[in-house]
């Protein structure tokens, strides 16, 4: 049976919120959840499948960071994996109305360090339902992983996690 890694951070909001139901779709299957600020040494090799989320973040986060970013130490473990054509699946939280230029922006980040792995995604989702003026997140007219909007949708949320989860265990074969 193939084994799941889900990773998210921040912790203790939306973002742990929307990973615990992703989580609970997948009952049944070996899934193990953590939050950045607990992984350690841990062997990312071992997973068959990665689901990583986050959200929304500025520059300061991605680009100029200070001090101890957890994104960086998790990206650093993960480029040293080798995760060749391993399926990786990303969801980010985002506010259309306060951020519409930069709608889910992160999604982008987290899979351009993922593909330096030699990871493949999986579970692109389209943009119909939204409404925003700009993602880097958006290509060929889908966003690299599940858009949500705990702001201003949080009512599509759970209907959107179930079809995502469908879509994903269905393109990585579970």
């Amino acid at each position: 049976m193939k084994k799941i890694g889900l990773f998210y951070w921040p912790k203790g909001g939306n973002v742990e919120s929307c990973a615990k139901k992703v989580d609970a779709q997948f009952s049944g299957l070996p899934i193990e959840m953590y939050a950045l600020d607990e992984i350690s040494d841990l062997d990312f090799e071992k997973y068959d499948l990665f689901i990583v989320g986050g959200s929304t973040a500025g520059a300061d986060v991605w680009e100029k960071a200070h001090g101890r970013n957890l994104w960086f130490e998790f990206f650093s473990k993960v480029e040293k994996a080798d995760l060749k054509d391993k399926p990786v699946a990303i969801f980010g939280l985002g506010d259309q109305v306060l951020y519409p230029d930069h709608f889910v922006d992160g999604m982008k980040n987290i899979r351009d360090e993922f593909a330096i792995a030699g990871a493949k995604l999986i579970g692109r989702w389209p943009v119909e339902g939204y409404d925003f003026t700009g993602s880097d997140s958006v290509e060929e007219g889908m966003f690299l992983g599940l858009a949500l909007d705990e702001d201003q949708q949080p009512d599509l949320t759970d209907e959107r996690i179930e079809k995502w989860v469908k879509q994903i265990k269905q393109e990585a074969g579970l």
